[in-house]
Order: structure tokens, then sequence, then C-alpha cells
């Protein structure tokens, strides 16, 4: 049985985009109410990222995945994951930066956001839009035998 891969982040910051990405699924990405299981994945509403109250149900739930999908906005102006927050976690956590392809797109800033939580972890840039970097990220979870 392969391991599933938790995806966390703020509210609006694309993982449910990202996740229809992983899953080349052409429908409508949809708000996330409440932790939805889909195969590999663990989707997480934005707010247990954006709430420290539900920081317990996120490690709690990342115990039954094999790593975690930190998830930053390139559009955001701040960061939603505290300093270290990956260190909360067993599993070995990556970095995804999402909107890349968006005007207002800072990947740099989003970068250091990630860093700042995240530490020397792999990130990713990309666009569910147009794709760019989800190939990349779907094959460094292969090689983690996840997907």
């Amino acid at each position: 049985m392969k391991k599933r891969v938790m995806i966390i982040g703020a509210i609006q910051a694309g993982k449910s985009s990202l996740v229809k990405a992983l899953f080349n699924d052409e429908q409508p990405a949809r708000k996330t109410q409440a932790l939805e299981y889909r195969d590999w994945l663990i989707d997480t509403p934005g707010e247990y990222s954006e709430n420290p109250m539900y920081y317990r149900t996120l490690m709690a739930t990342s115990l039954e995945a094999g790593a975690i999908l930190m998830v930053q906005d390139a559009t955001r102006e701040r960061n939603y994951f505290p300093p270290g927050f990956s260190t909360g976690f067993p599993q070995p956590c990556i970095g995804v930066i999402t909107k890349i392809d968006h005007s207002t797109a800072d990947v740099s800033r989003a970068e250091r956001f990630l860093r700042q939580s995240l530490g020397d972890a792999p990130v990713f840039a990309t666009s569910s839009f147009t794709r760019e970097g989800i190939a990349e990220l779907i094959e460094h979870l292969k090689n983690m035998e996840i997907v």
C-alpha cells in the first residue's frame, strides 16, 4: 500500500487547484470544507493552517501521511505558517509555491516564506493553470514512493 501525502496551506492558497492538477482533473476547484481523502492524498481546509486551534488536527492527521505538502501562494504578502512549522511533523515536508503564473506573483518572496517554516526541504514552484512544475512535483513524490 502506498503512502498518502497531506496538503496544507492557507485559505485560497491554491491547494484544491493543485490537487486537481496532480490528478489531471478538469473539474473546477471548490472550497474544501473538511478533511478529504482522495486516492493517495489528504486535502485539508485552509482554516486548519491559519488557526492554531486546528494544529492538533493537522498533527494527528499527518500520522496517516508519508509526506506533507506545505503550500504557499506566490501572490500572498505574508506567511501563514509559523517559523519552523515543519519540525512539528514526523514526516518529510515539501514546499509548493502556487500561482506562479499570476501577474502579481513573487516566487522569491514565497520561497523565503516557505524557508522560514520549512528549512532546506525541497520546494517546487507550480501553476495549476499552465501545469508548470506539476510533473516535477509528481516525479518527486514517485521517488518517495507516494504516487
